[in-house]
């Protein structure tokens, strides 16, 4: 047992040295990219309203219709599955009198 616990502590020492200089990278790195998204944010945000204002309005329309179809189809499957339940009782009775 204690053999296998150094062994996973010097693991996890190799672990948080590689995360560190990981971080140290990542630190290096969004520095320059921050200003660059910054900008392409920017630029990005004046079109992007305006294009999801259009898709949320063009969603909507849509999803109305589904909703009216699937309820429709809802109803036509539910009224079948009925028809159906009425047609097994209705055998069962002609069974049960035939049997007695």
């Amino acid at each position: 047992m204690a053999k296998k616990k150094k062994k996973k502590v010097a693991k996890k020492k190799v672990a948080k040295k590689k995360v560190k200089r990981k971080v140290k990278k990542k630190a290096a790195k969004k520095k320059t990219t921050k200003k660059k998204k910054v900008k392409k944010k920017a630029a990005k945000k004046k079109t992007t309203k305006k294009k999801k204002a259009k898709k949320k309005a063009k969603k909507k329309t849509a999803k109305k219709k589904k909703t009216t179809k699937k309820k429709a189809k809802k109803k036509v499957a539910k009224k079948k599955v009925k028809k159906k339940a009425a047609k097994k009782k209705a055998k069962k009775k002609v069974r049960r009198k035939k049997k007695r």
